[in-house]
């Protein structure tokens, strides 16, 4: 299977044959179950791109996954989830477990004329990296498993009007537990928390002392998030959380910290110092460290004297 080009998934029930599956009972909304899968992913690595949104929980996989630049298994009940058009690589070495768990499809359509059409866009955990998965308590798991049965058992009776209205009801539920439960992991990861904010200042810290700045000028968001393998969305979340603040706002912080101790303990100028930490015209530092601080860089400097 080429790595280059992923097998693009367009309809639920592509993928219904492609694992070997009978038909969905609905073409929008389908809930599967590993264990009935008679064509289980190949030896080798295999790309697949879907054009509807996933939701899943697996166990017991012989295989791990690439999602991003990152690649992890599931030997415990993990959540995972996937947006419309992102690009999953399944590389599987040999033939072996069999896995479990299940996989919730939801195509953009079956939203359509909804609010959740909108609203769903604000659920960051669908832009996660693979290492931003969620980790599911025993109780967790239950929870997610009871709301995706009352979901399956609703587009399988007879459909009538009140259908579309119920599953939507059922989802919003699944995703606000879903959004409970990352913030929870949040908190009682507090080793990974501590070590990623440690690598955090660590990076920015050599970047503002390095050669780097000079030539590509003022760290990004997005250079922090490939930096530290984690989407800027979840590292946004993760930040609020710990600190309080968002990646922009550490970004600045840092840089603040740097120009005081330029100002402080050198002879510079400030143009100079303000090249020196990534800015193209001196203007732009001087506005940002009077907003940062309610002074001046000179005015700041000249309190030392």
């Amino acid at each position: 299977m080429s790595d280059n080009k992923p097998i693009r998934i367009k309809t639920i029930s592509d993928f219904h044959k492609l694992r070997g599956l009978p038909g969905p009972k609905h073409p929008l909304i389908s809930v599967i179950n590993y264990e009935d899968m008679t064509e289980p992913t190949q030896v080798g690595k295999q790309s697949l791109l879907f054009d509807f949104y996933t939701i899943s929980v697996k166990r017991d996989m012989d295989h791990k996954y690439r999602y991003g630049q990152n690649d992890y298994d599931f030997d415990e009940g993990v959540m995972f989830c996937m947006a419309p058009h992102q690009v999953l690589s399944v590389i599987r070495e040999e033939q072996g477990k069999n896995p479990s768990g299940w996989m919730l499809m939801i195509h953009p359509d079956f939203l359509w004329n909804t609010a959740l059409s909108t609203s769903i866009k604000r659920y960051e955990f669908f832009d996660y990296s693979v290492n931003e998965a969620l980790f599911l308590s025993e109780d967790e798991e239950r929870k997610m498993q009871q709301i995706v049965e009352n979901i399956q058992q609703e587009y399988q009776s007879n459909i009538d009007q009140f259908s579309q209205n119920i599953i939507i009801s059922q989802l919003e539920t699944l995703f606000n537990y879903s959004e409970r439960f990352y913030q929870r992991q949040f908190i009682t990861r507090k080793k990974v928390n501590h070590q990623f904010l440690e690598k955090l200042e660590n990076f920015l810290s050599d970047y503002f002392e390095g050669r780097d700045i000079m030539a590509h000028g003022l760290p990004t968001v997005q250079l922090l998030s490939e930096k530290l393998n984690m989407s800027p969305q979840y590292m946004r979340g993760l930040l609020k959380s710990l600190t309080g603040q968002t990646t922009q706002q550490i970004i600045h912080e840092k840089l603040i910290e740097k120009a005081k101790e330029r100002l402080s303990t050198t002879e510079l100028t400030i143009s100079e110092i303000a090249y020196e930490l990534g800015f193209e015209h001196p203007q732009s530092f001087n506005k940002l460290f009077k907003a940062k601080t309610n002074i001046s860089p000179l005015e700041f400097r000249n309190s030392f004297n």
